[in-house]
């Protein structure tokens, strides 16, 4: 209870410093999405690992603050372009940005909160700033490769598991390993303790990215917040969806080779297509790959003194093992 009240606390300050942060409002039809983005609230899960990753290696969190709060925004402004690119007309329960306004507003303020992000960035005084820049750059290069690959893999009918675990690798763990990497750099860690922070930030973001495939089949609709078996409906080639494949027979198979190749089906068949991926055994292959992910990362947080704020972070790790949505 004592880290989850300061990962409550963490959350705050970084919510206090997004609220401040953008104080211009004029173009208004700049700012005023741009604040409406930050305002959307989420767990902030980035922001505070990077404030952790700061303590864990004797560094303090007012040291990453700034970059915490830069990594955030740069965060918001992927999911304002993945708004786009999906259509979504909701997130965190609020209108998109380009359904609220349009897509040509929403794209300039995408555009606005990459230059702020790095403006937030640069404000930390740290005599690795550079190597920090460097490392937020390829962030955002390495998002983007992963967002590519995701639309890609939409009307490829081959896509293999390593195809599936770089996408995620790059999508999803690279935001997470650029959290824990910087917040060690500006906490002052060693060479081998930047690369365990990294390490375990790859492997917490692949294990976060496989129980969001695996919370879509088997968690509670209520606690999830939206339907169960989005993905399915929508034929994504998920970790759950490439194992099934590789393992079903018959009639079954033709089943899922079928919603690859029409990229979805009704939501009649998510009943079905659940049992399938229970009996091929490609959810206990999912709940498999998150405890072995799991398992490694805290391996990673081994090789680090051991202190209170490494305790915290295998704390975040059982965490997000356990969330519900």
């Amino acid at each position: 209870m004592e880290f989850l009240k300061r990962y409550q606390q963490y959350g705050a300050l970084v919510e206090r410093s997004l609220a401040e942060f953008i104080g211009k409002t004029v173009p208004r039809t700049l700012y005023e999405p741009a604040k409406y983005i930050l305002a959307g609230g989420g767990k902030r899960i980035r922001p505070v690992l990077m404030l952790c990753s700061s303590e864990a290696v004797g560094g303090t969190k007012d040291a990453a603050l700034d970059a915490a709060v830069g990594l955030e925004i740069l965060h918001n402004f992927t999911l304002v372009h993945d708004d786009i690119m999906d259509n979504a007309s909701s997130r965190r329960g609020r209108p998109t940005v380009h359904t609220k306004w349009d897509e040509n507003i929403a794209i300039l303020a995408g555009d606005v909160l990459l230059g702020l992000a790095y403006r937030a960035l640069l404000r930390s005084n740290s005599p690795h700033i550079q190597h920090v820049s460097k490392i937020f750059t390829e962030g955002v290069i390495e998002v983007c490769e992963g967002q590519a690959y995701d639309k890609e893999f939409e009307t490829r009918r081959n896509v293999t598991m390593e195809d599936y675990l770089l996408m995620i690798r790059k999508k999803t763990g690279t935001m997470v390993s650029v959290a824990t990497e910087v917040g060690g750099l500006l906490g002052g860690a060693s060479e081998e303790e930047r690369l365990a922070l990294k390490s375990y930030g790859e492997l917490v973001g692949q294990a976060f990215q496989v129980q969001d495939d695996l919370l879509d089949v088997i968690a509670d609709e209520e606690k999830f917040g939206k339907t169960i078996g989005g993905d399915i409906v929508e034929g994504k080639k998920t970790f759950l969806l490439i194992t099934a494949l590789e393992r079903a027979t018959g009639e079954d198979k033709k089943l899922l080779k079928g919603i690859v190749e029409r990229g979805g089906t009704s939501r009649r068949s998510v009943d079905r297509v659940r049992r399938i991926f229970q009996s091929t055994g490609a959810i206990d292959a999912a709940q498999e790959q998150i405890s072995t992910d799991i398992t490694r990362a805290k391996e990673r947080l081994g090789l680090l003194r051991r202190s209170d704020a490494v305790d915290m972070l295998g704390w975040f790790t059982d965490m997000l093992l356990n969330r519900k949505s």
